[in-house]
């Protein structure tokens, strides 16, 4: 038999973690990882084909092959551009000092 890696999947929602460990076959993929969590079917907004992922805060593909200990992360679209979210930031200070 194989080795078995240690993995963890993660979702964030606003006020909501969703986390689930795992003991996975060594060769395992983050896809995989997201499929055998049950969050795909716990979450039906998520969408294997177009969520994004990553592991440790750095983007992945799905057949990205997973080492022992990695976190895989389902990373949520962004509700804002950051860029806009500055500029009304700015703006509304501006408007407290007026």
């Amino acid at each position: 038999m194989g080795k078995r890696l240690q993995i963890e999947v993660v979702y964030a929602r606003l006020g909501q973690l969703d986390a689930v460990g795992l003991r996975l076959p060594e060769g395992c993929t983050a896809g995989q990882a997201l499929e055998a969590s049950g969050l795909l079917a716990r979450h039906p907004e998520l969408d294997l084909r177009r969520e994004a992922l990553g592991i440790h805060g750095r983007r992945v593909s799905a057949a990205h092959v997973l080492t022992d200990g990695d976190r895989v992360e389902v990373y949520r679209p962004l509700e804002i551009d950051p860029k806009e979210a500055r500029r009304a930031r700015a703006a509304q200070r501006r408007r407290r000092r007026r």
